[in-house]
């Protein structure tokens, strides 16, 4: 099939290379022609493993293309909407003036028959008001949400756990056109959800929402277990046993960031209230709350531990990503923490395998550097990116280079047990 992708950020550019290796003839579009240009070249204009492979795989078969002109879409018969839908700044709800100018700017280009298809996240109502716009010119829309986790973005893409369709009454045209695109992993047995347009666009934000809601649950008991001497690490492995609740998502930590969980579950706020049910997802704002209590908490754990003042101090900041494999740096806890204990006046020097350049581009004033450089002479080490390397440290080679032995581990997942005996305090969060 000939495909267009309209957005080219991670969304889009991760799409249109996944759908060029599954054959189709696929051009992606973004007005962004720097970004045009790297992509053009097998470039991947941000962190995702695999991607910049697949992109100069699929640009050699000729099948994938990157455009600044959306005329370039006429060709194509099917038309993925992939811009994003950033929290508006003025409130929490979305901000889509990115997807209604993709639609303006389509329109134009548009046939009768053809389809387009939105990925954007965005609250309920978008498509069925879009829908008008799109039926105008003969062609049909269909809202088809994405799943994808940073640092697995193609395989979500081409593996995964379902795919939900929200399609208009009696819409068979759009329904077989993504049936065609899709053949591949339909085949492979992918679970399929046919539905309404209200309900495409509520699987996301509602599957968000849980997400973070279980994320904030944990890091709620947390905060009984630090009061109470209990470790929420072992209290996660108990409750994690039980089928109904299941152990992912039960990492207490620093909390959740990125571009999707902390802008979605606000943006679904707002929407609910906008319909009269904000009531109903009112507890969202105190999952809010939790995640951001968690920054707090490691501020004035390491104020603590420092003697109740960290002016001066040297402080080694382990990631900055709000997750591993990722550079993305939106509303990561990590680069919080470290931003704020630098405005505290202590001598921050943080590191990360990929996103020191995006954080150093958005906050030059803090110290940034590998992680030798990092962990000498610090009084205290702090781990707040998950990454492997960070988890397989020997404390002993640390204890070697830094001044303080203290560690905090943000994430839990370091051997408290092995830290302890090279001799360093050690303190997780939620742990005894």
């Amino acid at each position: 099939m000939r495909l267009s992708v309209i957005g080219c950020g991670y969304l889009g550019a991760v799409h249109a290379a996944a759908m060029s290796s599954l054959g189709h003839s696929v051009v992606g579009i973004d007005v962004d022609e720097s970004k045009i240009e790297a992509l053009g070249r097998g470039a991947a204009p941000f962190f995702e493993p695999g991607l910049p492979e697949l992109l100069s795989q699929e640009i050699a078969t000729g099948r994938l293309t990157f455009s600044s002109d959306i005329a370039a879409a006429a060709d194509a018969t099917v038309h993925f909407v992939a811009v994003g839908t950033p929290q508006s700044a003025d409130g929490l709800s979305a901000d889509l003036r990115f997807v209604d100018a993709a639609i303006d700017a389509l329109l134009p280009h548009l046939t009768p028959g053809d389809v387009v298809v939105g990925k954007s996240t965005v609250p309920v109502g978008t498509a069925a008001r879009l829908a008008e716009k799109v039926s105008a010119t003969g062609a049909v829309l269909a809202w088809n949400p994405e799943f994808l986790r940073e640092g697995f973005a193609i395989q979500d893409t081409l593996t995964p756990d379902r795919l939900v369709y929200g399609v208009a009454p009696g819409d068979d045209v759009a329904k077989a056109a993504l049936d065609e695109v899709y053949a591949t992993p339909l085949a492979g047995g992918i679970p399929l959800i046919v539905t309404d347009y209200a309900t495409a666009e509520l699987v996301k934000v509602a599957a968000n929402a849980f997400l973070a809601t279980k994320i904030s649950f944990i890091n709620a008991m947390a905060e009984v277990a630090e009061v109470s001497g209990a470790d929420v690490t072992s209290l996660a492995d108990a409750i994690g046993h039980d089928a109904r609740i299941g152990r992912r998502f039960l990492n207490a930590g620093v909390g959740f960031g990125g571009g999707c969980l902390p802008k979605d579950i606000r943006a679904f706020q707002a929407r609910a209230t906008e319909l009269g049910v904000g009531d109903s997802v009112r507890f969202l704002t105190e999952v809010d709350k939790i995640n951001l209590r968690r920054r707090d908490r490691v501020v004035d754990l390491a104020t603590e531990l420092l003697g109740g003042d960290v002016t001066g101090k040297r402080i080694a900041v382990l990631g900055l990503a709000f997750k591993p494999n990722s550079d993305d740096i939106r509303d990561s806890p990590a680069l919080d923490i470290t931003v704020r204990l630098h405005e505290a006046g202590a001598a921050v020097v943080a590191t990360d395998p990929e996103a020191v350049a995006n954080a150093r581009r958005r906050h030059p004033e803090v110290g940034f550097g590998t992680t030798t450089e990092a962990l000498a002479g610090a009084d205290i080490v702090i781990l707040l990116t998950e990454w492997s390397e960070y988890r397989e440290l020997d404390p002993t080679v640390v204890a070697e280079a830094t001044a303080g032995r203290i560690v905090i581990d943000g994430r839990n997942t370091l051997d408290a047990a092995r830290w302890r005996a090279a001799g360093w305090t050690y303190r997780g969060l939620g742990r005894s």
